[in-house]
């Protein structure tokens, strides 16, 4: 295994004993090119059997066994799950990792682990501003429906809720409470820090249960948040995990705060905001124009970047507002203004310089309501109709920026923040994950997966686009491609719901196959879940390229369609 904790063999003989003595201080994976067959047998453990999952209830978590500063931790809870459906036997166990800090909260951890180990592991990424652990027997993101999910597959599986507790009934999601935000070690636990006291904690538990053994692989999986977490654990923590499942990862995340409060203030204007008939009209209308450029009529825009919508195709008679039949100027300027790209003047700590802006013209799908732009527009206080993105402004206005609960998010211009540019600027340097050097990860053997819906509301697929040329400008395109691949998803949106096409591709497959067998992605074919959909496919086209009908075989087979580059592009 390339990602063996640097232990000490009498710590190998405790944990075979079922003693719970720690590993060193701040131990590291082993060298890039010192993994060996012979590793994988010996040092990545020769089990004794699995512990019974009742003891490893009290098992106390060293702080040394971490390689970030924590305060330990223990596990809270360890019961048996029994057996259901494709999911066989497993321990749950439920953890707590102490900060430095006493005012700040714990990181609560879970991990499920089969009684029949696969001798891998999988870390899930989280969702908005976490708080919740995410489903440790659930799918990876625009994980397919025909396969089974990571545990079932014998994986030990965990996550964490990144280091604070949201209200379970916090409205309209706990994903969108920020309050953690006033404090410091907890911002830094969301920003990336509780990634790694997660995985260590983990790979220290898996040991306990497992009689020394460690996992001979281990993988990480996210979308949104966690997209953006996976891409962390790449830049920051090169050799701690085999492979990477990014989805739809929001990786410049205070730049796409910053665009969320450009958009609040857009929508917020008089007149401005487009109410769900209209964004539906607006929705049909890009469809029926570009949806044919593919070559076919299905619904779905292929060629998001060759479509050249013009919005005041929908214009209302001398531009006011006449009913949802049409749109009035300033709801055409507000549309325009969220799909056009955002320059702010003036420099912060992580080096971006703007955010991209939205496909709203460009197929995608508006009517998911909270995820898009809801339906209401923003207002003081911040409705809980209003869009996702915004709400999330509001959030980190008031929690993270000013730290004051009763500070107006519209109050700022994120053009021009005034006062509070400079602590804009302080957050943009922990949450903007925006390295592109990703040679660290690819000299180590990692193998990195990147998707993206291009109907996506919420994070903007050409910002990946913008990362990712990013990484093949700094790494070299060949070079790049021996350990990543960025697919782009035609119709595919951030929840994968109420979508034309709701992709579903066995992600873990091929990265496993990549990773610990050497071959790359060939020809993947990904498979639309809509229920109407009837298992339609297409080619998972690596960007630039976009499936185009061939003209003539079967219009859901995927062997009609041939990848091909716009010109556009």
């Amino acid at each position: 295994m390339r990602r063996i904790f640097a232990v000490a063999p009498a710590l190998l003989l405790a944990l075979a004993a079922a003693s719970l003595t720690a590993a060193p201080a701040g131990a590291r994976a082993e060298p890039a090119g010192a993994r060996a067959d012979g590793a994988r047998a010996g040092l990545a453990g020769a089990p004794t059997g699995p512990r019974p999952c009742a003891e490893l209830t009290g098992t106390a978590i060293p702080a040394s066994a971490i390689g970030l500063p924590t305060t330990g931790g223990e596990v809270t809870a360890a019961q048996p799950v029994p057996a259901a459906g494709p999911i066989g036997e497993y321990c749950r166990v439920d953890a707590a990792i102490h900060p430095v800090d006493p005012a700040a909260p714990d990181i609560r951890v879970r991990l499920a682990l089969p009684s029949a180990w696969n001798r891998k592991a999988m870390m899930f990424g989280g969702g908005g501003y976490n708080g919740t652990i995410p489903d440790v027997a659930g799918n990876v993101p625009f994980g397919p429906a025909d396969a089974p999910v990571p545990l079932a597959r014998g994986y030990a599986t965990f996550a964490s809720d990144s280091g604070h507790q949201a209200p379970p009934d916090f409205l309209p999601a706990p994903s969108l409470d920020g309050s953690f935000g006033v404090n410091d070690e907890a911002v830094r636990n969301f920003a990336g820090d509780a990634l790694k006291k997660t995985r260590d904690a983990a790979m220290f538990l898996i040991a306990a249960r497992y009689g020394g053994a460690r996992p001979a692989y281990a993988y990480f999986a996210g979308g949104s948040t966690g997209g953006r977490e996976a891409l962390a654990v790449a830049q920051r923590w090169p050799a701690d995990f085999d492979g990477v499942i990014s989805v739809y990862p929001a990786w410049n995340a205070a730049s796409l705060d910053l665009f969320f409060g450009h958009e609040a203030r857009v929508l917020s204007r008089p007149g401005a905001f487009p109410g769900p008939a209209e964004q539906a009209l607006l929705h049909a209308s890009v469809i029926k124009a570009c949806d044919g450029l593919d070559g076919l009529r299905d619904g779905v825009i292929s060629d998001e970047a060759g479509c050249r919508y013009d919005p005041r195709a929908l214009r209302c008679p001398r531009g006011a507002d006449a009913g949802d039949h049409c749109l009035s100027d300033e709801q055409i300027r507000a549309v325009v203004a969220i799909s056009s790209p955002l320059r702010w003047p003036y420099r912060i700590a992580s080096g971006e310089r703007g955010y991209p802006g939205f496909p709203f013209l460009s197929g995608a799908d508006m009517t998911t309501r909270l995820v898009g732009m809801g339906t209401t527009a923003p207002a003081r206080p911040m409705p809980k109709t209003s869009g996702y993105g915004v709400q999330f402004w509001d959030q980190w206005v008031r929690f993270f920026v000013t730290r004051d609960p009763r500070h107006d998010p519209l109050a700022i211009d994120p053009l021009r923040p005034g006062p509070w540019r400079e602590r804009i600027s302080e957050l943009s340097a922990l949450q903007d994950v925006n390295d592109p050097d990703l040679r660290p990860f690819a000299a180590a053997g990692g193998k990195l997966l990147i998707l993206h819906g291009t109907a996506d509301e919420l994070v903007s697929h050409r910002s990946t686009v913008e990362y990712f040329r990013r990484v093949q400008r700094t790494v070299g395109e060949r070079a790049t491609r021996r350990f990543a691949r960025l697919y782009l998803v035609p119709g595919a949106n951030h929840v994968n719901i109420d979508t034309p096409f709701a992709a579903g591709w066995d992600s873990v497959t091929a990265l496993e196959t990549w990773a610990e067998r050497g071959q790359a992605p060939a020809r993947p074919v990904v498979t639309d879940k809509n229920p109407q959909a009837g298992g339609r496919t297409r080619p998972l086209c690596e960007h630039p390229a976009w499936p185009a009908y061939d003209g003539s075989g079967d219009p859901a087979s995927a062997a009609s369609f041939t990848c091909r580059t716009s010109r556009w592009r």
